[in-house]
């Protein structure tokens, strides 16, 4: 909801949440958003992206994998 995203990107941030969660919540509104910004090679492959996020991020829970600190290391940062 950020001005500081663009409506591309925010559409992008919609479905990366719906297709997170458990059941996925993808209905055909977002869909139709969806097609109005991306092609659906790129449809394909930005769900394919938050499949394998969520799949890790669910692998390295179960077994307690900790973080490696990539995003430790951005606290304190100025935001570009």
């Amino acid at each position: 909801e950020s001005a500081l995203f663009s409506a591309e990107e925010q559409v992008a941030l919609a479905y990366a949440d719906a297709v997170t969660a458990t059941p996925p919540q993808v209905d055909d509104a977002l869909k139709a958003q969806m097609k109005q910004h991306f092609t659906d090679d790129a449809i394909t492959e930005m769900t394919a992206l938050i499949a394998f996020q969520n799949l890790s991020a669910r692998f390295n829970a179960a077994l307690d994998i900790p973080s490696q600190g990539l995003c430790d290391s951005f606290k304190g940062r100025p935001h570009a």
